[in-house]
């Protein structure tokens, strides 16, 4: 979602990517996988603001800015040097990032960062750049930026650069939750083994949060067993979402380490979050409802 901001440039939102299911499909020559994934956004996550400048600079803040480290190697600088070069364009910006989301946490926050910069700066700068180019320009930053361009539930395919429009899917809120340990998606994918899965689709509509959970139930995140080997943290979260009040289907997102549980509407949503941190102060915790096609 766009907006105007204070300083007469554009507010773009970067809302969290959440993995409802993550199915690794085979492996290519050149070793990357082939995965298949039904993709949705949390209504929680990053703020770019876009105003125009002579040069190109980024600032950053918020509660997770010290775990970008230098930011000019930032996924948000990488995209506006790509889109400036593709259409050579001399104008500048400054870029001013909030960073609300926990960094390396299988909820694309660099890649919805990079797809914000990539959307805002085509605005701001009036290229006119088509859907395509700007995919094509995503796919090169990273595998999950092509989706969050989409910013709607989608499926998934190849990796990451194949998407189609999911069908219509019911409204419903998450329990996000991170216990504070980044994990590196490369060593989650190297340190996977067994068969690889079928994709998981369908393009019927399903009337209620409980039909979805119970849909999202034939698939999984081929990921989590890997990952919670690495960061045993992770089944103590899931244990804690599925041990709340409603909660409809816990599983990991991406690579980790971030969870989601399910809930059907919002109240019980907040009272999974408060009862989880009461327990663990120290986890990130964050109750949002989905974000569909329009909202």
């Amino acid at each position: 979602m766009n907006g105007s901001c204070s300083s007469g440039g554009l507010r773009v939102d970067a809302w969290a990517k959440v993995n409802l299911t993550l199915h690794v499909t085979g492996r290519r020559p050149d070793g990357y996988h082939e995965l298949d994934s039904l993709v949705v956004f949390a209504g929680v996550g990053d703020t770019l603001e876009i105003a125009p400048a002579e040069g190109l600079s980024l600032a950053v803040d918020g509660p997770f800015a010290a775990a970008l480290g230098d930011v000019s190697a930032n996924l948000v600088v990488r995209a506006a040097e790509a889109l400036r070069a593709r259409y050579s364009h001399g104008a500048g910006a400054h870029l001013h990032l909030t960073k609300r989301l926990p960094v390396a946490a299988g909820i694309g926050g660099g890649s919805c960062d990079a797809a914000a910069a990539l959307r805002g700066l085509n605005e701001v700068w009036r290229l006119g750049a088509a859907a395509t180019d700007l995919i094509a320009l995503g796919t090169a930053l990273g595998a999950d930026v092509p989706v969050c361009l989409a910013a709607k539930p989608s499926f998934v395919g190849g990796v990451g650069e194949r998407i189609d429009p999911a069908p219509d899917l019911p409204p419903f809120w998450f329990v996000l939750v991170n216990p504070g340990i980044a994990l590196a998606t490369p060593a989650v994918f190297k340190s996977r083994s067994g068969p690889f899965s079928e994709p998981l689709r369908w393009r019927d509509s399903l009337a209620s949060a409980q039909a979805l959970a119970a849909r999202l139930r034939d698939g999984g995140n081929d990921l989590e067993a890997p990952a919670t080997v690495m960061v045993p943290e992770i089944g103590e979260v899931l244990s804690a979402l599925r041990g709340t009040t409603g909660c409809l289907l816990a599983r990991m997102s991406g690579s980790g380490a971030t969870c989601f549980g399910m809930f059907a509407d919002e109240g019980a949503a907040k009272a999974a979050a408060v009862r989880i941190r009461e327990a663990r102060p120290a986890w990130w915790i964050h109750p949002a409802p989905v974000v569909l096609a329009g909202d």
